[in-house]
């Protein structure tokens, strides 16, 4: 293949690939851009700080240190490789070879910094692949109970499957281009574990050597842009979409549960006729709580496209544990079906919204069963490993069961009308309250 040619194929197919990406990356804004406003942008050092530690410090995964390191050899090889994606991008588009090892020749030491580059990258590629395997074990053989919950049957699990072994793709091919590259120099490169593999292909023909030297190149870069292609519609859109979630954290305490001003404002003149309130607002809401996508803020929505499906939340909510329907995990999965939902029927309409009937509340989604099991104690918020809440969004609906529908236990309606009527939980009059001082 001339040079032109091949620099004339890989801008046409990198371009394509890219185009294909951008497009979903634009639907999964569009939807995220469904969801209503909501300021999260004070604080700009704290939120710094946040995205340094939980997501490119990984803070919170070491809670689980196994998992932890498992993941840490994948997250470091995923950002080194990208050392060596950057010449293979460089050459693609020039028709170049080595293009950076061949204009470091009169500068030894930036050379031999790029040959230490790669050793690393094959290090790390070597135990990523191991890792990869690790993983594998782990859901098919091994079978922890959170990678094997009813939420994750069907596209779930192939989704991970997916990606676990085009990891493996990628590791294998990066394997094939720099071993058949080092037996075509010779080893002159001195890449230490491809070395190895190259020089049983030294005897070889040298025109097959270069033909498996260029299967493995176009290889590996049809495994990224296939991975490119495939991330806005996997759950692996974390490895983006971590950095701006953790730095729209809520920056709150931790077991803050906001109220709807309009609600306190009511709540105030009911115990005190003469409290002083906010008036009430022009925007004022026509409705309390959310039913749908829409009526979630899109830092909700954020959170859905962020859950890399880990289930740690689920492993540690008390609800789930004893036997109660509710899975945190299975909340966040449910409001980006609702999303992708939403969306493809607006794609459908050039962009325009038609009411299909459904909310997030039953319809196939979140059942009334599990939003009541939530007990409200924050260890869903706490275990997340990029500060996911799914807690905002079981509130959020829970309240337009209440206040909209009116549907709720008949435990709470008691608890509702003393309320309303004792100012307080208990079923006395205010002015009974202190009768326990007199016994």
């Amino acid at each position: 293949m001339s040079t032109i040619v091949q620099s004339i194929c890989f801008i046409l197919f990198v371009g394509g690939c890219s185009y294909i990406a951008f497009r979903g990356f634009r639907f999964v804004y569009r939807n995220i851009k469904l969801g209503r406003k909501e300021d999260l942008t004070d604080q700009p050092g704290e939120r710094l700080k946040t995205v340094l530690l939980i997501a490119l410090g990984q803070k919170k995964m070491f809670k689980r240190p196994i998992a932890a390191l498992l993941h840490l050899v994948i997250y470091v090889s995923f950002v080194i490789t990208q050392i060596e994606l950057i010449e293979i991008f460089i050459d693609g588009i020039f028709g170049t070879h080595r293009i950076i090892y061949n204009a470091w020749e009169h500068i030894p030491a930036l050379r031999g910094l790029y040959v230490f580059a790669i050793n690393m990258i094959e290090v790390l590629s070597l135990l990523t692949f191991i890792v990869t395997v690790a993983f594998l074990w782990r859901r098919d053989l091994l079978k922890l109970p959170r990678f094997n919950m009813p939420e994750l049957k069907g596209w779930p699990n192939l989704d991970a499957h997916i990606i676990l072994v085009l990891e493996m793709f990628l590791i294998t091919n990066i394997f094939i281009m720099n071993s058949f590259d080092m037996a075509a120099a010779h080893g002159k490169y001195g890449f230490w574990l491809s070395g190895m593999l190259g020089q049983n292909w030294e005897g070889l023909n040298e025109g097959l050597i270069e033909v498996f030297e260029k299967i493995g190149w176009w290889g590996h870069l049809a495994g990224v842009m296939a991975f490119l292609m495939y991330l806005a519609y996997s759950k692996h859109l974390h490895i983006i979409l971590a950095f701006f979630n953790t730095y729209f954290s809520r920056l709150t305490p931790k077991g803050y549960l906001p109220n709807m001003p309009e609600v306190t404002r009511e709540v105030k003149l009911m115990l005190d006729p003469n409290a002083a309130v906010e008036p009430i607002a022009a925007d004022a809401p026509t409705k309390f709580g959310a039913k749908d996508i829409f009526d979630l803020s899109w830092k909700n929505l954020l959170d859905a496209y962020t859950c890399t499906e880990c289930g740690r939340c689920t492993a540690q909510c008390p609800a789930n544990l004893t036997g109660k329907l509710l899975s945190p995990r299975k909340i966040m999965m449910d409001v980006r079906d609702r999303m992708e939902e939403v969306g493809s029927i607006m794609d459908a309409n050039k962009g325009v919204w038609q009411d299909d009937g459904k909310t997030l509340i039953e319809n196939g989604y979140i059942s009334v069963e599990e939003l009541r099991a939530c007990t409200t104690c924050n260890a869903c918020v706490e275990e997340c490993p990029v500060n996911i809440s799914p807690l905002d969004i079981i509130m959020q609906l829970r309240r337009s069961l209440i206040m909209e529908d009116s549907n709720s236990p008949n435990e709470w309606n008691g608890m509702f009308a003393n309320l309303e009527n004792n100012g307080a939980p208990w079923q006395f009059s205010p002015q009974d309250r202190l009768n326990w001082e007199k016994e």
